[in-house]
């Protein structure tokens, strides 16, 4: 019993506070819908949504911090996305000839 309990403070002991960054992409809901809904593209399923942008943004905060957790709880390696910070997103509209 007792090796047990300090296995366990020894497993939290090595824990360590990480900060990671994600892109998140905000999209409008569909049409008639009001809202906002969040896609986290490094992170596989790993979606939320809101009333406002600012709603919306602090609860992909929330949904990826339960995405990670769970990935720790079972052992699994934590995406990191590269920074990019001088990055520019942008879209790019491409007309291409298809068959009807």
């Amino acid at each position: 019993m007792a090796k047990r309990h300090l296995q366990r403070r020894v497993r939290q002991r090595s824990m360590v506070m990480k900060t990671f960054k994600y892109t998140i992409l905000i999209h409008p809901g569909e049409a008639g819908e009001k809202g906002y809904w969040v896609e986290v593209p490094a992170l596989p399923g790993c979606f939320s949504q809101g009333a406002t942008v600012e709603e919306s943004m602090e609860n992909a905060r929330e949904a990826i911090e339960g995405y990670l957790e769970s990935l720790a709880k079972l052992g699994e390696p934590i995406p990191e996305e590269p920074e990019r910070e001088d990055a520019v997103v942008s879209k790019v509209q491409v007309n291409l000839r298809v068959p009807a």
